[in-house]
């Protein structure tokens, strides 16, 4: 437990397990560390998980907290079009967590940073009552310039990079008490799965807005489209998410839900929805899913030309209650 170690004995314990990374000059040990930033600029994100609220102790490991917590930044950098290259993590814990617990959590950032280069580089740590991740990304443009939510015109394409309601199925699955054959849906809420290279592919293809779904297809198509002043189109879900649908169906049909909503509304899973010139080529791993129409006065997002399906709104962090975990779905008691 962590009571029965002292600050310099837990760090002792965990600092080997982080990653390094490739952009890190002076790894932890001093008052801050030193890294890279060869572009002249950094792209710098932050992001938060509390427990009770993002995640349940009884549900998710260390590993899977680790995981979580470096995707859902490393994920947000990948959508300005940077390279991820260091986290900065902050840990509030109480004093009963084992300290195996907190080695996990360093092994799940180390899981999650290890395929970017990324690095831990410092933090901090503090008691508290919950347990609470706190990440700082940052990432290297590589020259680039940023590819920013407002930059989507008329005319554009809009693709999709990544799952699409996975998550949201794994904690609907774990909300009833059940499991799903290969575990692929409940690892993919426990441990996203990001599409992190195609930020900068997508950035390299010409990309000319994008953004990480992290709240929602829906709720953040919209939050695209309000920063370019135009309306995302976006296609039949059971057409160009046949592949997700055709995966979820067997978790929906266990929970009696609508998997199309998920597509729709589940949070979490991380992919990216991008912006590209009409007859661009789109970078390996997107799909077309819709097209940019000029403002009209009517919903900045549409599905298949009508307004979206009423409920459909994904996560928000302020309208759902304090036992709730994100995802698109409301764990069941």
């Amino acid at each position: 437990m962590l009571r029965d170690v002292d600050e310099e004995a837990l760090l002792a314990a965990f600092l080997p397990l982080l990653p390094r990374g490739d952009a890190t000059l002076l790894p932890p040990g001093d008052d801050a560390a030193v890294v890279a930033a060869p572009d002249g600029r950094f792209v710098v994100t932050t992001d938060v998980l509390v427990e009770g609220r993002h995640f349940r102790r009884a549900w998710s490991g260390g590993r899977d907290v680790g995981h979580r917590a470096a995707v859902q930044n490393l994920a947000d950098v990948a959508a300005m079009g940077a390279r991820p290259t260091a986290l900065v993590v902050a840990l509030v814990a109480p004093a009963d967590l084992p300290v195996a617990w907190v080695q996990d959590l360093a092994r799940g950032l180390a899981d999650a940073c290890a395929p970017v280069g990324a690095g831990v580089v410092g933090g901090d740590l503090s008691g508290g009552d919950a347990v609470v991740v706190a990440v700082t990304a940052h990432g290297d443009l590589e020259g680039r310039a940023p590819v920013t939510r407002s930059g989507a015109r008329p005319g554009d394409v809009v693709a999709h990079a990544g799952r699409r309601g996975w998550s949201a199925a794994g904690l609907a699955l774990l909300g009833a008490g059940l499991g799903d054959a290969d575990g692929g849906l409940v690892a993919a809420f426990l441990r996203p799965d990001a599409p992190l290279p195609a930020g900068p592919a997508a950035a390299r293809a010409g990309a000319t807005a994008m953004l990480d779904l992290s709240d929602g297809l829906l709720r953040d198509a919209g939050r695209l489209a309000r920063a370019s002043g135009v309306v995302l189109d976006l296609a039949e879900p059971r057409e160009v998410f046949s592949a997700d649908l055709d995966r979820l169906a067997a978790a929906a049909a266990a929970v009696g839900e609508d998997p199309v909503g998920w597509v729709l509304a589940g949070g979490e899973d991380h992919g990216l929805l991008a912006t590209f010139p009409a007859g661009a080529a789109l970078p390996a791993g997107f799909r077309p899913v819709g097209r940019v129409l000029p403002a009209d006065g009517g919903p900045a997002v549409r599905v298949a030309g009508g307004p979206p399906p009423r409920g459909a709104t994904g996560w928000d962090h302020f309208g759902t209650g304090e036992a709730a975990v994100p995802g698109g779905a409301r764990p069941r008691r």
